[in-house]
């Protein structure tokens, strides 16, 4: 470990400040994989620098990805037989709010304190943001308050990138191979659609795709999507009585008829799951709601699932030539259900943290990640920390210090790893 405390900070720094300022907004409305330009744009730079840098297999490949190995560098006839640990980020930016013309600001030293961004009066201020205290005399990174920054998941891609060229310049530290897979489109649910296993070859993954510092997301949500179609009747309106069937009032009774104290965004956290209904349009004929169902209880999405169709008999009953029609669509399983049959590969993670001096502690996703969708494969794949902060957000901003503990907590992941696969 002589050598995985003198990462290269400033070069780090220089690689996040150039991928955050190639736009990667990923596009729910586009029907193209990946579904913005710029993921292209900023996947072929990836690629020739892992060129440049040496590492064999390097692809681009013809849905996005980027693809490379790093050899192992475990001696005495165990490099055949290490297993290979897959490390993975994803390119793309949240459509939550704008990633064109990025601006980022480099704060030094941060002294503590509310932060002011450059425009619009945006304010990064403790009392929303307690973790600032903990980010005292780090280097942190903004956006000037009109756009995120894409530390979600630009922190993740920086991280692996200095992670491979660290581990290349010093090969004494060990290490089984190391396969690095750069996704696309994970911000709308897409990120693992062109997942190959057999091509990863790998035996457990990382996703470095989290918060702050020296957390293990090992559980998410389960996730499903409902689609609410209302069908009615339309008429001219001066003739309407008796006759007209308002299928958009009809499905804004069904939202406005579920819970509000409970199972919604707006009054949960933690563990508790929720209904989201977060797209309405139509007109009185037809109208069409979606909803995001969510819960760390898998079975549960059929309880709220249930909850959506006896809300929806019960307004049939009430109105009569209303007609809804429910259409659900799978979407991800809590990682959790997945990796119990592997719970080293969490382990090995959290005695990395405590080999750096630092007291990990297991999280729970309110969310998903293309780790999910690679441990419901079949490739355990927890998360881990990686400096970001206030994400979707034009209050978006990441810490370099925790970027740097990133990269020293993989290498230490991948020592703990070699030694496992040689006993």
């Amino acid at each position: 470990m002589s050598n995985s405390s003198h990462i290269n900070r400033q070069r780090l720094l220089e690689r996040f400040l150039r991928y955050v300022q190639v736009e990667t907004t990923a596009n729910p409305d586009s029907e193209e994989y990946p579904s913005s330009p710029g993921q292209w744009t900023l996947g072929k730079i990836l690629y020739e620098e892992l060129r440049a840098m040496g590492l064999e297999e390097v692809e681009h490949d013809a849905h996005g990805l980027v693809w490379a190995t790093l050899p192992s560098t475990a001696g005495d006839g165990a490099s055949n037989t290490l297993p290979t640990i897959l490390f993975n980020a994803h390119v793309d930016t949240s459509p939550d709010a704008s990633g064109a013309n990025v601006r980022p600001a480099v704060l030094e030293r941060y002294p503590g304190g509310d932060i002011p961004l450059e425009k619009n009066g945006k304010v990064i201020d403790v009392a929303s943001c307690p973790a600032l205290n903990q980010l005292i005399g780090h280097t942190l990174i903004t956006t000037d308050g009109t756009t995120l920054l894409g530390g979600d998941d630009k922190a993740g891609v920086a991280a692996i990138m200095e992670l491979a060229e660290h581990l290349l310049e010093h090969p004494n530290l060990p290490h089984g191979p190391v396969r690095i897979l750069f996704t696309c489109d994970e911000e709308i649910g897409r990120g693992a659609l062109h997942m190959d296993l057999a091509k990863a070859g790998a035996a457990a993954g990382y996703t470095l795709d989290g918060g702050g510092q020296a957390e293990v997301e090992n559980e998410n949500f389960s996730a499903d999507q409902m689609t609410v179609r209302a069908y009615g009747n339309n008429i001219h309106p001066s003739i309407g009585k008796g006759r007209m069937v308002n299928a958009l009032r009809g499905l804004s009774k069904l939202i406005a008829a579920l819970p509000t104290e409970a199972l919604t965004p707006e009054s949960t956290e933690g563990r508790d799951g929720f209904i989201h209904p977060y797209s309405l349009s139509g007109a009185v004929d037809y109208a069409e709601a979606k909803f995001l169902l969510r819960d760390f209880v898998t079975e549960r999405l059929d309880d709220q699932a249930l909850l959506l169709q006896a809300t929806a008999d019960s307004l049939v009953q009430e109105t009569p030539g209303l007609r809804f029609e429910l259409v659900r669509q799978r979407q991800y399983r809590n990682m959790a259900d997945a990796q119990r049959s592997a719970p080293h590969v969490v382990d090995f993670s959290i005695a990395a943290y405590k080999n750096l001096g630092l007291t990990p502690h297991l999280g729970a996703i309110r969310g998903g990640t293309d780790g999910a969708v690679f441990s419901e494969m079949g490739l355990p794949t927890p998360n881990l920390s990686v400096g970001q902060h206030n994400i979707h957000s034009v209050l978006e901003f990441a810490s370099l210090d925790q970027m740097v503990l990133a990269i020293q907590h993989a290498i230490e992941v991948l020592n703990i790893w070699q030694q496992q696969g040689r006993s």
